[in-house]
């Protein structure tokens, strides 16, 4: 009942899901990837900037992975959710990017380095005294706390306490087991302890973000890749 007698609101229709859209897109649709590139474009550049510290670079490999996901579109089975899946697609990518350097990251399980052998790692990739400089602006802080991380425990920790997979997502983006997912990332939380103490407590989400002209420039770089006109 109306007691006002106000017109009833119609209900707001909920947004499509990634996999309608991925759909909808493989059925012909293809601007509508634009949609999923913003939507993922934030979780995207976080996964890739785990394992690259250019700026330029990472948007290099976002693109790429992008347009490696609208290639191979049809290969997407709904088996997991769409995000996982993108997630996968650009840590292979920024591990290609990693291994044309002779840099290639072990992400696929074997021993743990000992505590001490962690902090030396620390110690060797502290960050430039100007990019300290940055320490009163607490996201900021993260960032260089995190890049100064080992690779396999800052990438774990950016996809699950930044950008916040399950455990079970993280292991299926990282090819590794849920138990190798919990034990780096009980390493890479007592790292982060040792260098940022309390000060980073609920701020994780504020570390590592996507600017809209930054988002703006690789949807539209990708675009022009796949052969896609915007309206």
């Amino acid at each position: 009942m109306n007691p006002r007698n106000l017109p009833d609101e119609a209900p707001v229709p909920s947004p499509a899901s990634d996999e309608e859209i991925a759909l909808r897109v493989r059925a012909g649709e293809t601007a509508l990837f634009e949609v999923l590139m913003r939507r993922h474009n934030q979780r995207v550049y976080r996964a890739v900037r785990s394992f690259l510290q250019d700026e330029a670079e990472v948007e290099d490999v976002m693109q790429q992975a992008y347009v490696q996901a609208f290639t191979h579109l049809s290969q997407f089975e709904g088996s997991s959710r769409f995000s996982t899946w993108l997630v996968r697609i650009a840590v292979n990518e920024a591990l290609q990017r990693l291994k044309q350097r002779g840099r290639l990251v072990a992400l696929d399980g074997g021993a743990h380095g000992t505590p001490e052998e962690d902090m030396k790692l620390l110690e060797r990739n502290e960050a430039d005294p100007e990019r300290r400089a940055f320490g009163r602006e607490l996201a900021r802080l993260l960032e260089v706390t995190l890049d100064e991380l080992p690779d396999i425990y800052r990438t774990v920790f950016m996809l699950r306490e930044v950008e916040k997979l399950s455990t079970a997502e993280c292991a299926e983006a990282l090819s590794v087991s849920e138990e190798v997912v919990k034990t780096r990332l009980h390493r890479a939380k007592a790292l982060v302890r040792q260098g940022m103490e309390s000060r980073l407590d609920g701020q994780f989400e504020e570390a590592f973000t996507f600017q809209a002209p930054r988002c703006d420039r690789v949807v539209a770089a990708v675009l022009a890749r796949i052969g896609v006109g915007r309206h």
